[in-house]
């Protein structure tokens, strides 16, 4: 009778056979629902603090400010953006985010990020930073709308029936 429940619950093995090291490697990683939750709101949380964190850096007006903005601000979206990787998983999560649709959004917020640092830390100039910041801002808005459907079409319909 245990063989059959094996069998039937996609686990054919016998208990004495030994279990591969990448079985027992997802076993030991494998995250419950409630853990995935709690990790997700934590590290959200932890990333909009930093973002709010870095905004209150920016108006010290100190020789170091300019750079703890730029860097705090992207170590929060950073972190933000992979607290979903706590709800689908890192390797679903990249899977998604290089999908054919939203592609070109991640390669943008990506490129935003290093640039903002790179205006940040190596440039130290102050107009970059922020026209690097409103440009990751806009990137990360079109990358999460790729996630809600039509919702990418609805804000490209309202922004040309403004223009027009």
């Amino acid at each position: 009778m245990d063989k059959l429940k094996r069998v039937l619950g996609g686990n054919d093995s016998s208990p004495d056979e030994e279990t591969t090291i990448i079985s027992s490697i997802n076993e030991a990683t494998t995250l419950s629902w409630s853990t995935r939750i709690k990790g997700f709101c934590i590290c959200f949380v932890v990333g909009i603090l930093l973002s709010l964190l870095a905004s209150f850096t920016f108006f010290l007006h100190t020789k170091g400010s300019l750079v703890s903005f730029g860097v705090l601000y992207t170590l929060g979206n950073v972190m933000s953006m992979a607290s979903t990787c706590f709800l689908m998983g890192p390797l679903n999560q990249l899977k998604k985010m290089f999908a054919a649709t939203r592609i070109i959004a991640t390669i943008l917020v990506i490129l935003a990020f290093i640039l903002t640092l790179v205006a940040a830390i190596a440039l130290h100039n102050p107009k970059l930073v922020l026209l690097f910041i409103i440009i990751q801002a806009l990137a990360m808005t079109w990358y999460s709308l790729s996630y809600i459907p039509w919702a990418r079409d609805a804000v490209k319909k309202t922004v040309s029936s403004c223009i027009a």
